[in-house]
């Protein structure tokens, strides 16, 4: 198998690299995070342009046809740059949940388009209070074409122009429903994440939406799922990279006794140890997005990946704050911004302990175990 990228895959990757930094450093980083908004609809717009936002749709609905590998390829970038644009919870999730959904083409070419397009934002309601990865108890309902319900975690939630709204059936059923967010049956409280993301929480009181799906979603959301969890993957490897780089990079200019840190061999293991941590995570993240392209992937093949991208981004993370030392806390340099972004993604769709859990009750599933 050939691990490279190939060269429309090189390309993509330049091209992303040199819209997002050419925009963020940290300054107007920090700038850009403090609006209202969070991201900048600058940078939005340049990605409409080059076809970032239709990356995953199909071209009949203005999209590029892409597969999980060009996604990882942008994601990475997007975790390199700590770019806060919402391309995975604003327009990929949702997008492709309405994609592989039962609605007409019309509904659809009508969405994606317009999400392709930077148009319109969407976001996925499906998160309710007291719910934990991998279970959601979803009692949201639905009666007719009414939607019913408080979902308390809706990531991108403050933007969205529509939501995805996952509502039970009478029948128990779960049902996808479109819903505009512009209407007196959606009431939304707006919250920040510690990463300087945003999202909110959603009422719906007899919301009025188009129904998605005929038969149970289950399914449809669980497949999607396992393409954001290659997505998140993606992206931590890119912000794990950027972090072990930048500490690197620190400990050759920095001085201690008169003789760069790099100097002291215990500080060249540590990195070492970042390194090693680096390249378990990365090649699981490529194991998970290869098996997304032949249609093998699953829960279980997204648990192995997201478990090793959990523990080599705690490994790398306390390690980057640890050897920059007390300027590696402070909100003016960057590397406290990586390990924020990093911790919030361990804590999405699973931690480490969830999918430990996860693995763990599948063990039945296979009839011989080897240690080797």
């Amino acid at each position: 198998m050939d691990f490279e990228l190939s060269d429309e895959q090189g390309m993509l990757r330049d091209t992303v690299r040199e819209v997002l930094t050419r925009k963020y450093d940290i300054e107007t980083l920090r700038a850009v995070t403090d609006t209202p908004l969070g991201w900048s609809r600058e940078v939005w717009s340049s990605l409409a342009e080059i076809g970032i936002l239709g990356l995953t749709f199909d071209e009949r609905f203005g999209g590029m046809g892409a597969g999980p590998e060009e996604l990882s390829v942008v994601m990475g970038e997007f975790g390199g740059s700590l770019a806060p644009e919402p391309l995975l919870d604003s327009v990929v999730v949702p997008g492709l949940l309405i994609e592989r959904s039962d609605a007409d083409d019309a509904v659809k070419e009508e969405v994606l388009t317009a999400l392709a397009g930077g148009e319109r934002l969407a976001a996925f309601a499906h998160h309710e209070q007291g719910d934990r990865w991998p279970s959601y108890a979803i009692g949201t309902t639905a009666t007719g074409t009414a939607v019913s319900g408080t979902k308390s975690l809706v990531s991108r939630g403050d933007c969205a122009d529509v939501f995805v709204v996952s509502a039970r059936e009478a029948d128990g059923t779960v049902s996808l429903y479109l819903v505009d967010a512009d209407q007196d049956g959606v009431a939304r409280v707006p919250y920040r994440t510690h990463d300087n993301r945003r999202g909110a929480q959603v009422v719906f009181t007899d919301a009025v939406g188009t129904r998605l799906t005929q038969s149970d979603a289950s399914a449809v959301i669980e497949a999607v799922a396992v393409i954001e969890q290659s997505a998140l993957c993606a992206e931590s490897v890119g912000a794990m990279t950027k972090s072990l780089d930048m500490t690197v990079d620190y400990l050759k200019t920095r001085k201690q006794f008169g003789v760069p840190l790099a100097a002291f061999q215990a500080l060249t293991h540590r990195a070492a140890d970042m390194y090693v941590a680096l390249e378990l995570a990365a090649s699981m993240s490529t194991y998970l997005t290869a098996a997304l392209a032949e249609g093998s992937a699953d829960a279980i093949t997204a648990s192995r990946g997201k478990l090793q991208i959990c523990r080599s981004s705690r490994l790398i993370g306390q390690e980057a704050i640890q050897m920059h030392g007390g300027i590696g806390m402070t909100a003016e340099y960057p590397i406290g911004h990586y390990v924020s972004r990093l911790t919030a993604i361990t804590h999405t769709l699973g931690d480490a302990d969830a999918h430990v859990a996860q693995l763990g009750a599948r063990l039945r599933d296979w009839d011989m175990l080897t240690v080797g």
